[in-house]
């Protein structure tokens, strides 16, 4: 019996010692380290400012008069583009004079309907003409009015799109310009540090371009979690002006948990 036993078990052990030779050893793949997750890699941002848009012709007409270069700064309100708005001009004299005439017209009709000396057909149509011409001449300044592109903020300009004396069409691009007076960052954190991250909260920002640590203030966080990574996107502000910053600049968001 017990022969038996020891028979059986060396077999058990040879078939085992076959099978582990016949099963190829299972090895890491070389070149292809483990992703890092969200915790272990570097927090990025990007500098951006809190306005900007496109100015674009709200009609079609000559650049008259580009007032700004890329990179030079302005004022609200002030004129950026001049179109030439000749055609425009004439047209609005034409509108006044026929304003001025249609109200001559009423007002002498009024003067007859007074006395009975014209109908009132004759007097509502004098009337209508009047209305009608001042509708076509307020049409006139408002089509003048946007022969100026003026400033809607304080800024800087980032892009010239058209040149001076091309013609243009409504709705051509004509500068790109931003407020850099203002600049917001975003970046992603771990959706566990919705813990003690908080709204107001202070950090310190490293730019790459020019080596330098900044100060910044927390002002938003994310609406909703990132199921795949959980993480959120945190909104943030320079907490300050420093001119040496501009638009587009990166570095590395130093934010860890304050101690308790």
């Amino acid at each position: 019996m017990k022969a038996s036993l020891c028979t059986a078990s060396l077999m058990l052990a040879v078939a085992a010692s076959s099978a582990l030779a016949q099963t190829p050893a299972t090895r890491p793949v070389a070149g292809k380290p483990a992703p890092l997750s969200i915790e272990q890699q570097d927090i990025r941002a990007q500098l951006a400012p809190r306005n900007y848009t496109t100015l674009a012709a709200e009609i079609g007409a000559k650049v008259s008069r580009i007032s700004v270069k890329p990179g030079q700064a302005f004022k609200a309100g002030q004129v950026l583009v001049s179109l030439d708005c000749s055609l425009q001009t004439a047209q609005r004299a034409r509108a006044q004079a026929e304003l001025d005439g249609a109200q001559k017209t009423h007002a002498v009709n009024k003067r007859m309907q007074e006395l009975e000396a014209v109908g009132k057909l004759e007097y509502a149509t004098s009337e209508l003409a009047a209305l009608k011409a001042r509708a076509e001449l307020d049409f006139a300044n408002a089509t003048l009015a946007k022969c100026r592109i003026t400033a809607p903020f304080s800024g800087r300009v980032a892009e010239q799109k058209a040149r001076e004396q091309q013609f243009v069409q409504a709705g051509q691009p004509l500068l790109e310009i931003l407020d850099d007076s203002s600049l917001d960052l975003d970046f992603i954190v771990p959706s566990k540090w919705l813990a003690w991250l908080k709204v107001g909260q202070t950090f310190k920002v490293a730019i790459d371009e020019n080596g330098q640590t900044y100060p910044a203030r927390v002002t938003r966080l994310g609406a909703r979690i990132d199921p795949v990574s959980q993480s959120v996107t945190v909104a943030a502000v320079i907490d300050g002006s420093f001119p040496e910053l501009i638009a587009g600049m990166s570095g590395r968001v130093l934010l860890a948990q304050p101690a308790r």
